[in-house]
């Protein structure tokens, strides 16, 4: 079973646009320092599409080394399904714990296309899969009739839930129970979340700011809501950052102030720049400025 925070990590460049794993090692340790459960590399905050295939297995490598015994999850989010199991088969080589998958970004599967996908690659990787639903970013909702259906297949373990919807969180329990693991991908409604039955959370701005993340998880555990809930509202401005078409170059920009980083992107995207970087500049060292002494847990 999958539980906890599993941060979905950037994945840092050279100046001449090269992976820097000297870089990503240093960023993915603190995450484990913090308490993190697992590492989910490639993602859309991992700036996936922008990668190729052997850039993708090289990060996966880089995040096995820092992970240890904890799961380290490669996203599949390949535009076609060919491709798509093509990438979870090597993940399967290279000895990934599980899969995160994404139905294809760029065509916008229906039902049956959709189940069909998400079979296919399962089939192909044969490794744990977290199924990725996100009806706002990547236009397909993987719906609760959907979760039903592919849960005769043992493969499928976890849902990372980014529907927006609050309500769904409880729609998935009523109807499957603890069938899957249940996780939240929307970083501004984590804790409303975690207070509906969620028993994990894959979180961005966790890969700025990985101890206060772990400590409203944490919190959340233990059943000291008040404490976490006092967190999460100082949190909120940043959480916002994740929940945009610019969330990458937010949470880079959210990462040089608070872990001294770079935020190198990989094009077309570019840093933020202007009024829009001065913006989150602003958020991120308000909220510096007033951080939260943690308490024990």
């Amino acid at each position: 079973m999958w539980t906890g925070v599993f941060p979905a990590v950037t994945t840092k460049f050279t100046a001449d646009d090269r992976l820097d794993h000297a870089e990503m090692e240093r960023c993915f340790n603190l995450q484990m320092e913090a308490g993190c459960d697992g590492i989910i590399v490639c993602g859309s905050l991992g700036e996936g599409p922008m990668l190729s295939p052997d850039e993708k297995i090289e990060v996966l490598k880089t995040a096995q080394k820092v992970a240890g015994k904890k799961p380290v999850l490669l996203t599949v989010n390949e535009a076609g399904t060919r491709e798509a199991a093509s990438i979870a088969k090597r993940a399967s080589r290279e000895g990934a714990n599980g899969l995160m998958v994404v139905p294809s970004p760029i065509y916008h599967t229906n039902a049956e296309e959709t189940v069909a996908a998400l079979r296919a690659v399962a089939q192909a990787g044969d490794l744990p899969v977290m199924i990725y639903s996100n009806r706002l970013a990547y236009r397909v909702d993987v719906s609760v009739d959907q979760m039903e259906e592919l849960a005769s297949d043992e493969r499928f373990v976890a849902i990372k839930e980014s529907s927006d919807d609050i309500r769904r969180s409880t729609e998935i329990i009523n109807r499957l129970g603890t069938r899957y693991d249940l996780f939240t991908g929307v970083d501004n409604l984590a804790f409303e979340a975690l207070s509906v039955g969620a028993i994990g959370w894959v979180a961005g701005l966790v890969t700025a700011f990985p101890r206060e993340t772990v400590a409203i998880y944490q919190l959340m555990k233990q059943g000291r809501r008040e404490e976490a809930l006092g967190i999460y509202r100082w949190f909120r401005p940043l959480l916002d950052l994740d929940v945009s078409t610019y969330l990458v170059q937010n949470i880079k920009l959210a990462e040089v102030f608070a872990i001294n980083t770079n935020d190198r992107v990989r094009m077309p995207r570019q840093p933020l720049s202007g009024d829009r970087r001065k913006s989150v500049e602003k958020i991120v060292k308000d909220a510096l400025a007033v951080r939260p002494t943690l308490p024990q847990f």
